[in-house]
Formats: C-alpha cells, sequence, structure tokens
C-alpha cells in the first residue's frame, strides 16, 4: 500500500511505486541531458541523430511485430511520445529567435548565436536535421546571461516585481503573528478555488470516455485543513485517499462531437501561516536505523542520484559543516546563489533534473527542489518533495517546494526557489527556510507517485501533479490537447 503523512510529527509507511522510467532510461553518472534509451541499438541511434519520426516509425513496427511484454510496450509508447513533447517543447527556429532577439541586438552577429547555443544559455537541439530551439529559450537567455539581463532591461525598464512587494509587506506580519502564538502556525484564510479542465473538441471520439485526474486540495498538513467539497461538474466523482501522494479528483464523461469535455470542481479550505526558527532551535542526533531515516535519506530513481557531480557538488557547498541544519543552509544559500530561475523542459523528457540544473546552472521551482532534496539526502538530511500552487492575490502559479525532517522538530516546508527575500528583518528574510505561507496550495507529498483510481497510460507529467492528467481508452492525451484554469477567492 501507498502511505502518507498526516502531520509534521509523520512516521514512514510502506510505500509501492510504479518503477516506469527505469525500463527503458539509461542512466549515466553525471550526465545531465541524455535522450531515453531503448533496447534496441538502431532506434537509439535514430534518437541521437534526432531522427524522431524515424525512431519513431520503428518504435510503432516493433511494438506491432514483437510478441513484447506488456511492461516493454508500456516503455516503448512512452518513448515514442517524449520524443513528441521534444519536439513541442524545441519548437521555435532561428528566424523566431532572431526576430525576438532584435528590439534587444538589432545587429545580432552569427558569432555571438553560436556562443550562446554552444554555453547552453540559448538551447537548442538539432531535430530532423534542422536547429530547434526551446520554446523559452529567448527569455531564459535574459535569465542566465547577466549581460543579456542588463541589456534587456536598459530597453524594458524593470520588470514586475508585484510578488515580491507582496512577500516584503507580508511575511514580516506572518512571522509576528506566529510568534505571538507560541507554536508553529497562526492567522488562519479561507480560500476557495474553482479549477477547469477542458478537453478540446475531438481530441476524442464522439461518445469514448474520457477520464481526468484533476488537482486537489491535500490536507496532511497542520497548515492546510477542513478541505470542503462544495460542487462538481459530474455527479460521479472519486476523491483519492491520502495515503496516495498525489491528491487529486477523479471524474469521467463521454466525449460529443464538436464540443468542449469540461470537468470543475469547487473547494473551499482552510489554511494558516507555517514558520519555524529551524537555525536557532536545538536539533537531536537522527536515530539513522529508523525507516523515515533510511528511506528518506536514500537514493531513487530516477532523480534523486548521488553522482560523482553531485558529490563534488556537496564537497565545495559543505566543506567539514556536521549540523544538520547548518548543512541544510549552506546548501539552501548556495541554490538561492548560484541558481537563477529559469523556464523548464517538460519534466518527462530530463533523465536527472538535480544533474541538468547543476550543468545548465538554472531551474525551475521543481528542479530546484530536487536539487535540494538531493544534496541533503547524500548529507543525511531526511528530504522530501511537496508541491501544489502559490495563490497569492494577483499571483498565481503551479509552485514546488521541499521539506525537510530534524529530530525534535519534525517535518518543516523549505522554499530553495524563493530563498532568501528582500526584507530587513532577519526572520522575515529567512522565512521560506522553515516556513511556508497561507497561500501555498498542497497537492502532492511526494513525487512519481500512483494515481487513484489507476491511470492506464503514461502518464503527461512524470514527476509532479499540478495541471490535471487526462486519457482514454485508445492513450493518454497530452497537454496540448486540454486547458486547465485556476479560479482562486478569499472570503472572510
Amino acid at each position: 500500500m501507498p502511505f502518507s503523512y498526516p502531520g509534521t510529527s509523520d512516521y514512514l509507511k510502506p510505500r509501492r511505486f510504479k518503477p516506469v522510467f527505469c525500463l527503458f532510461l539509461f542512466l549515466l553518472p553525471g550526465v545531465s541531458f541524455l535522450p531515453a534509451q531503448t533496447p534496441y541499438a538502431p532506434i537509439n541511434q535514430a534518437i541521437e541523430e534526432g531522427a524522431f519520426r524515424k525512431a519513431q516509425e520503428m518504435i510503432g513496427e516493433r511494438i506491432a511485430q514483437e510478441n513484447l511484454s506488456p511492461a516493454e510496450v508500456y516503455s516503448l509508447q512512452l518513448q515514442s511520445a517524449l520524443l513528441g513533447r521534444i519536439r513541442i517543447d524545441f519548437n521555435r527556429d532561428e528566424a523566431y529567435v532572431r526576430e525576438t532577439l532584435k528590439p534587444y541586438y538589432p545587429d545580432l552577429s552569427a558569432a555571438q548565436l553560436r556562443e550562446w547555443e554552444s554555453s547552453g544559455k540559448l538551447e537548442m537541439r538539432i531535430i530532423e536535421g534542422e536547429k530547434r530551439y526551446f520554446r523559452n529559450a529567448v527569455w531564459n537567455l535574459f535569465r542566465v546571461d547577466e549581460a543579456a539581463k542588463k541589456r534587456k532591461e536598459a530597453v524594458d525598464g524593470p520588470g514586475d516585481n508585484s510578488l515580491d512587494e507582496f512577500l516584503q509587506s507580508y511575511l514580516p506580519g506572518a512571522v509576528e503573528s506566529i510568534k505571538k502564538a507560541k507554536g508553529t502556525i497562526a492567522s488562519p484564510r479561507q480560500i476557495r478555488i474553482t479549477y477547469t479542465l477542458k478537453v478540446e473538441p475531438d481530441a476524442v471520439p464522439p461518445g469514448e470516455m474520457v477520464r481526468a485526474w484533476l488537482p486537489f486540495p491535500r490536507a496532511s498538513r497542520s497548515r492546510l485543513s477542513a478541505v470542503q467539497l462544495e460542487s462538481t461538474s459530474e455527479p460521479f466523482y472519486i476523491p483519492s485517499p491520502l495515503a496516495y501522494p498525489h491528491t487529486s479528483i477523479y471524474m469521467e464523461k463521454p466525449a460529443r462531437a464538436g464540443a468542449w469535455t469540461e470537468f470543475k470542481f469547487q473547494a473551499s479550505y482552510t489554511a494558516y501561516d507555517e514558520w519555524s526558527p529551524i537555525l536557532e532551535l536545538p536539533v537531536e542526533p537522527y536515530d539513522t536505523t529508523s525507516e523515515l531515516f533510511r528511506h528518506f535519506t536514500s537514493e531513487r530513481e530516477q532523480h534523486i542520484r548521488f553522482t560523482p557531480e553531485l558529490k563534488a557538488l556537496s564537497e565545495e557547498i559543505i566543506g567539514g559543516e556536521q549540523n544538520p541544519v547548518q548543512k541544510a543552509w549552506l546548501i539552501y544559500q548556495w541554490i538561492g546563489e548560484h541558481i537563477p530561475w529559469a523556464s523548464a523542459l517538460e519534466y518527462s523528457t530530463m533523465p536527472n533534473i538535480p544533474a541538468y540544473c547543476i550543468r545548465n546552472a538554472r531551474g525551475d521551482c521543481g528542479m530546484k527542489a530536487l536539487l535540494f532534496i538531493t544534496l541533503c539526502r547524500y548529507n543525511g538530511i531526511p528530504a522530501k518533495w511537496q508541491s501544489g500552487w502559490f495563490l497569492y492575490p494577483g499571483n498565481k502559479n503551479l509552485h514546488d517546494w521541499a521539506e525537510l525532517y530534524f529530530e525534535g522538530i519534525g517535518w518543516v516546508p523549505v522554499d530553495p526557489d524563493f530563498n532568501l527575500q528582500d526584507i530587513e528583518g532577519q526572520d522575515a528574510r529567512r522565512f521560506f527556510f522553515g516556513g511556508a505561507d497561507a497561500y501555498r496550495l498542497i497537492v502532492n507529498d511526494d513525487f512519481s507517485g500512483d494515481f487513484f483510481p489507476a491511470k492506464i497510460y503514461p502518464r503527461s507529467e512524470t514527476v509532479d501533479f499540478q495541471r490535471g492528467e487526462v486519457e482514454w481508452r485508445g492513450g493518454n492525451l497530452y497537454f496540448d490537447q486540454w486547458t486547465y484554469n485556476m479560479k482562486v477567492e478569499y472570503p472572510e
């Protein structure tokens, strides 16, 4: 059976995972990006050469002609889907790149373009014999290259900082309220969400059943409780048990010709600010024989790997520090200083996310969280994944973070992406090292787990679950075949 963690004093329960990627990914230590591999050399060669259509044709022939096991068919189907996903991610050509960069670099030289490409700052790969750029490659360039960033600011002026301003105003009060409460949570807030998932017309043949899993609030921590399901678009639905790491509400309905297939629910819950001054609290020695410690300090396919590259980075960051809180603090600060936020490739196409993050010196919130978790685990600090959304007034988005376990303290939230805030007060500045505000919607208590009811076909998002998942009898429906929307209200 899967497990859950009902509160900050959780203990480990048995769990199982579907080892999907280990069926078809050949992972080499320290490799930051490799295309997924199959047992067939000709297919692998076609993938390496960027001949994706040829590789997909060969995969189809293998499935049709050979007596393969269900697991072998599943892994080949997913491999074929991954090639399609990479093609969607890398959908820009050089003409688009040059046109988008023109306001900032009107006389862009071929040499400058090649330098950005070779350094990885302008992400590109060869697909079907052509240079194809990551869909957000240009905007990432302005995030990871200091000179390009300054050039953009000189042309466009400063960007939107409304979220920073909100946090600068909000966090000092959150800390003070928790201190006055003499606990770890305070300031209950009511939040209502309306989530809608719509499958495009004729994405599924008329009359065929569409199956959908929508992200749902997870009342597995003291900072999120009292979830009330207020309405659903379908009369029959199945909420997932908390024993499953991905919290969802499942619905199904038949597709109609020429019409959107819509699924919707409305729910409300109570959320709290949570914070602990973990840098100032005494920490007891770990029971290194406990199941909790062994599980949450271990490696895990495919994104928590103690590669030589990660070990070398850990030695650089940690040095001779022995205190677990101080170790985590050093890792946290290093990520904040060295890994700028950048738009990410789809996680399902990345064999080892922390390795990519290290090699490319960038990452989005989930990539930073996995790097942080892996470094903490390698250093003997129990660490795990948590994710969902942030729902700040005027700012909402998908978001991932981490949780750490310290003996004598329990599980505490840590957000290596939000990291240190530009606030004078020390506790508010360091709020996200041991804190999470009430505007964090928890959906997942781990990554790459099972769904309830079980999903039959390969997932669109093989790591996280924030947008939803959809399939029908004929296969999975990827993100380009449906839309999603989160509406948020703050009733008092």
